[in-house]
């Protein structure tokens, strides 16, 4: 039988997204990666792949055949709308295709066309002058997910690297606002979704998760801040008397060294930067963004547009082919 590709969405055209994907299918072989297509301006690609020089073959398929010329050929999924913006000037015109992508994308695993979805970066200014009404591309995702499987799905941020697997319990929210989200319930509902999904996605029968604390040396027993006391432990008791191997709250500054990182499977952290800080130092290139708790898999590389360097040939591919080759290994199973 033959394996389901993957769907590619092209993210935003006038970004690094179409470079990374040439670049990702030319090593398609040097990094055994598994078929893909993407869904995408096919004239915009070939303009790309001449631009720079690389030698790409595209064919334009339905998803069905993209297996079959993948050896020979990137498959493109035609989107029907030709991108107008240029390698590093983006056209708000540009964003009904960028949102299609993404839809289209989800409507074909759905569907059983394709196995999951790898998101190449988005500009959220840039869909939101086109009236885009969703916080963020993960926010989109859930959305579209409710819509077609007929429940809310509520979406947790984990940053992987084979070093080391994070996620933030608040994301992009300024840091006094923290202590104020920061409360049991969130901690208990996060836990919960990533231990079952590093479960079915991973393949851990039982994930052990590890909770930072908020405040330095996690509290020093409330002489420097309660949340440890008030929300961190609590939760995590809540967790355990579930049957989930929670541990904490641990100092954060101890957290990421070697041995440390031994002892878990995923670190927890109260913000974002307690967790992106680690494992872009640890993993800069190879850090893949994963969203857990929807009901399909999806990764995206742990970067953004990089409009400053479109279309200059330069745009590192190693984090889309990182978040291609895990999409396979969550759903190879």
């Amino acid at each position: 039988m033959t394996t389901l590709p993957l769907a590619l969405t092209q993210g935003d055209p006038s970004g690094i997204g179409p470079e990374l994907t040439l670049k990702a299918y030319a090593a398609r072989k040097t990094r055994a990666l598994p078929p893909f297509f993407v869904l995408a301006d096919p004239a915009q690609l070939a303009r790309t792949a001449a631009a720079l020089g690389l030698e790409i073959a595209l064919r334009e398929v339905a998803p069905e055949g993209a297996a079959a010329v993948f050896d020979s050929a990137l498959p493109v999924v035609p989107l029907g709308l030709s991108v107008r913006g240029a390698p590093g000037a983006p056209e708000p015109a540009d964003a009904a295709a960028t949102i299609l992508s993404i839809e289209r994308a989800v409507e074909l695993v759905a569907e059983g066309k394709a196995r999951a979805l790898v998101t190449n970066p988005i500009a959220k200014n840039v869909l939101y002058a086109a009236g885009f009404a969703h916080p963020g591309h993960t926010e989109f995702l859930a959305a579209l997910a409710e819509r077609r499987y007929g429940r809310p799905f509520r979406p947790v941020m984990m940053l992987y690297s084979e070093e080391l697997a994070v996620v933030p319990a608040t994301i992009h929210v300024a840091l006094a606002e923290v202590p104020r989200l920061l409360t049991r319930e969130l901690l208990v509902e996060t836990g919960v979704i990533v231990a079952a999904d590093l479960s079915s996605r991973f393949g851990l029968a039982s994930p052990r998760l590890a909770f930072a604390g908020l405040n330095p040396h996690a509290g020093e027993s409330g002489a420097m801040g309660r949340e440890e006391i008030d929300v961190i432990a609590p939760a995590i008791a809540e967790l355990r008397a579930r049957g989930i191997d929670a541990t904490g709250p641990h100092p954060a500054d101890t957290m990421f060294h070697a041995a440390a990182r031994a002892r878990y499977d995923v670190a927890i952290c109260p913000t974002h930067d307690q967790a992106l800080i680690p494992i872009k130092t640890l993993a800069f290139d190879r850090g893949v963004n994963v969203t857990l708790g929807l009901p399909f898999v999806r990764t995206s590389p742990d970067h953004g547009t990089a409009f400053d360097i479109a279309g200059k040939g330069v745009a590192e591919a190693t984090s889309l082919i990182e978040a291609i080759r895990l999409a396979d290994r969550m759903t190879a199973r």
